[in-house]
């Protein structure tokens, strides 16, 4: 086909993605579409890909995009008439140790309250599905019966007939070489062929990706690792119609094909490809295989497997792959272009095809992708992210990280130590156990004498900081800590047309008086929350927005996106260039003013009120709100004065047995307070009038603020769904994705959960439709065991609001 001069859409890259976002948009009833390969379809890494499809992960969004990835496999042929080769054998997965059979009871209660059909079996069950296995140190197994496989490069075949069939143009061999801007737009592709004039460009581009990004002035962190994985021959011993099979604590999978096996692992050290840039003359190439590599996961699997010792390899695949440093895809509208998106970093893109294509799709069109994937989101990386050695370190721990076990609290290792507060040394000398989040190093937790300073994680029993952490959140609860927060992200929006642009994109007032605090949600259309934040008015045109460490991009990016391209708004980021200390606590007044110039008496300084104060030389902007539920200020300064303050209010507060604290206690206190956390308790799928949020929506104000049409209709007919707190008395351990139950029901999934260290129990919060939201009491399933809760109205501490309005 010969390149067109112009198209709606462009998508660079003919892979299983690029191909599948073509197919949807096709389904869409968007015709002008091209998609640009550089070579052949499939070329890069789709047609080595095993194709495995399993559809289960942590969060129910992300499932329902894999379960329409495997119900889209088993009509597609019929569809197009291109074979596929969906398998739908089902899957089987192994747990080889008393962890791993945790973490497995934790998928099976996820399961249940996704209404996600998934089976727990025994070791004699397990080996009556797979009978080449050994039962030997089998603790237990779980098998999803829709699970299966399918050939990668048949998919993507029949991916390319249909957006063909619903007119999509597919042009190979043409290579992409740059673009033409018009502002923050992209308005042509160049080629090797001449130039596209476009509306918009989608960045499918696999291992290439973030060299193509770059030319569009994007950063994508986004690379490629060497995978590895076997054929054997062909055996009579094989029998047909077995499962897939992983077995994780072997760090091996496994997928049956006709009379042989694929078998593939996830060692340590894979060697990263490309880290300079993918050359673009790659095409249908291999590595030479590596056998210490091989022997990682062949030898374990062997041992699982014992015909593996009778039957040798016919083919060794050695590939690239995509990867991302978490291990997740990277989808959405690149913040820094208007037009420019990018579905990428896809290390099980052949799973997740079907659903990542419709959901660009609908991205592409709608403008949202119709459900939260904020795991997936392009805005959860920062520019920390994309230096060429955190890509490296984190990218290679990933893929190893792929088949380890994953506990609900636990920090990586790699890559870390980039970005450090002030306060890190003094933090550090107090044995501070410390966090990652966007790259800054935080306290998540102080060690006592006696105690090692290094996170031992659990899933069903108390981990290591369980005690201490208790002992933080009394401190905030009966005296006062010291919290470091300076990751906070920071900025300052000005200029004549900012109160006029704010104010439309909050859904509560900020027509206040200069000094005045706002809690507010900004919405989407739907009323669905987008951003969770806190503005400070600090003049007429200038305000102070204080969000949360991995949400600035998104947030500002959201907000920026509003804006009007008149220059009457101005951002600034202050994030690196003001360090936070958070003091709270009931005695934090008594404290503050030993060592403050000005009046912070609650006359002087109410709660949600902003003054700048001197403590000590330095200047400071505090904030008095808590998201601990205690009197307290948020002490925003410029980060040369942090030590300095630190070592103030230290001194101040010796008489009242000041403590540090860290963000697990905050966790904990927040719980307590019913204070909701973004991307978990509130996310893009559901608006402040089901979340209790209520209060923070103003009508009253004549504005048509985004979204105000849809929450005016969500109050006038009420809530379909309400979050609820429910405590529960025994000793269990909740992390958020269990099962809410009631008289054998699934009502619902907690959003977030832990322990409420000053009240003894476990608090959890979720969502459940509107006429079960009621009750008295409910169940929550843990662990594939019920636990009895009971449900309370408000907050389980200080419902009143006498402590923090003290």
């Amino acid at each position: 086909m010969n390149l067109p001069t112009q198209a709606e859409i462009v998508v660079i890259g003919g892979g299983a993605i690029g191909c599948s976002i073509a197919y949807h948009l096709a389904k869409l009833g968007r015709r002008d579409v091209v998609v640009l390969e550089k070579s052949g379809l499939t070329h890069g890494s789709t047609w080595h890909a095993a194709g495995l499809v399993g559809q289960l992960r942590s969060k129910r969004n992300l499932t329902r995009l894999m379960q329409y990835s495997a119900q889209l496999y088993g009509r597609l042929e019929a569809e197009t008439g291109q074979a596929t080769e969906w398998k739908p054998v089902g899957s089987l997965r192994l747990a080889s140790s008393a962890e791993r059979w945790s973490e497995l009871k934790r998928m099976t209660t996820t399961a249940r309250s996704f209404d996600f059909e998934l089976h727990t079996l025994s070791p004699r069950e397990a080996v009556e599905k797979f009978p080449l296995i050994t039962a030997d140190g089998i603790v237990g197994a779980v098998f999803v019966p829709t699970d299966g496989s399918v050939e990668p490069s048949s998919l993507t075949m029949a991916y390319a007939k249909g957006a063909r069939a619903g007119g999509v143009r597919i042009v190979e061999k043409v290579l992409v070489q740059g673009f033409e801007f018009e502002g923050r737009r992209i308005k042509r592709v160049l080629t090797d062929q001449g130039a596209i004039a476009c509306e918009i460009v989608v960045n499918a581009a696999g291992i290439w990706a973030r060299d193509v990004a770059k030319m569009a002035g994007v950063q994508v962190p986004a690379g490629a690792v060497e995978h590895q994985y076997i054929i054997t021959e062909k055996s009579d011993a094989i029998p047909r119609g077995l499962p897939t099979l992983r077995d994780p604590d072997r760090i091996f999978y496994l997928k049956p094909e006709p009379g042989a096996l694929a078998i593939g692992g996830w060692e340590k050290g894979t060697p990263t490809f490309g880290s300079t840039g993918v050359p673009f003359d790659f095409g249908r190439e291999l590595f030479q295989a590596n056998q210490d590599r091989l022997e990682a996961f062949m030898l374990p699997a062997a041992e699982r497997l014992p015909i593996l010792n009778e039957i040798g390899i016919r083919t060794v695949i050695n590939g690239p792959i995509p990867i991302s440093p978490d291990g997740e895809p990277i989808m959405g509208l690149a913040p820094e272009r208007d037009n420019f998106y990018v579905a990428c970093g896809f290390t099980s893109g052949i799973a997740a095809s079907g659903g990542a294509g419709k959901a660009m799709a609908e991205w592409i069109v709608e403008g949202e992708p119709g459900l939260d994937l904020w795991a997936f989101d392009v805005r959860r990386f920062g520019n920390h992210h994309m230096s060429a050695k955190y890509l490296a370190e984190r990218s290679v721990d990933s893929y190893w990280r792929y088949y380890q076990i994953h506990y609900p609290i636990e920090e990586l290792s790699s890559a870390r130590g980039g970005r450090r507060s002030p306060l890190y040394p003094i933090l550090a000398a107090r044995n501070a156990v410390f966090g990652s989040r966007f790259g800054w190093e935080r306290p998540n937790w102080f060690a006592p004498p006696g105690i090692e300073p290094v996170d031992k994680p659990s899933f069903e029993q108390r981990p290591n900081w369980f005690k201490p952490v208790g002992e933080e959140c009394r401190a905030a609860r009966e005296r006062a800590v010291l919290i470091d927060q300076s990751s906070f992200s920071k900025y300052e929006i000005s200029g004549p047309g900012a109160f006029a642009a704010l104010q439309r994109l909050a859904a509560n007032d900020l027509d206040k008086v200069p000094g005045a605090l706002v809690y507010t949600q900004l919405c989407n259309q739907r009323g669905g929350i987008e951003a969770d934040l806190t503005f400070a008015r600090l003049g007429e045109d200038r305000f102070y927005m204080v969000t949360g460490s991995a949400f600035g991009v998104r947030d500002m990016g959201w907000i920026r996106q509003h804006l009007a391209s008149d220059g009457s708004v101005t951002v600034q980021e202050l994030t690196s260039a003001r360090a936070t200390i958070n003091l709270a606590g009931p005695m934090a007044r008594r404290i503050l003013e030993k060592v403050a110039d000005g009046d912070v008496s609650n006359d002087a300084f109410p709660y949600m009120t902003a003054r700048e104060l001197r403590i000590g030389y330095a200047p400071v902007l505090a904030l008095r709100v808590t998201y601990v539920g205690e009197l307290g200020w948020e002490l925003h300064l410029p980060t040369e004065y942090a030590q300095h303050v630190y070592e103030l209010l230290w001194a101040a507060g010796r008489e009242f047995d000041l403590g540090d604290a860290g963000y697990r206690a905050i966790d904990s206190l927040r719980l307590e307070k019913r204070y909701l956390y973004w991307g978990s308790d509130i996310t893009p799928d559901y608006t402040p009038y089901e979340a209790g949020l209520g209060f923070a929506v103003s009508l009253k104000k004549k504005v048509d603020f985004i979204g105000r049409a849809a929450l005016e209709k969500a109050k006038a007919v009420g809530p379909k769904r309400k979050l609820i707190t429910l405590l529960v008395d025994e000793p269990v351990q909740l992390y958020g994705g269990e099962a809410i139950r009631r008289n054998g029901k699934v009502l619902g999934v907690t959003s977030s959960a832990g322990w409420g260290h000053t009240i003894g129990k476990a608090i959890a919060f979720g969502y459940v439709a509107a006429d079960e939201a009621d009750h008295a009491d409910y169940e929550i399933e843990a662990f594939t065991q019920r636990h009895a809760a009971h449900r309370i109205d408000g907050a389980a501490v200080d419902p009143q609001r006498a402590k923090i309005l003290a």
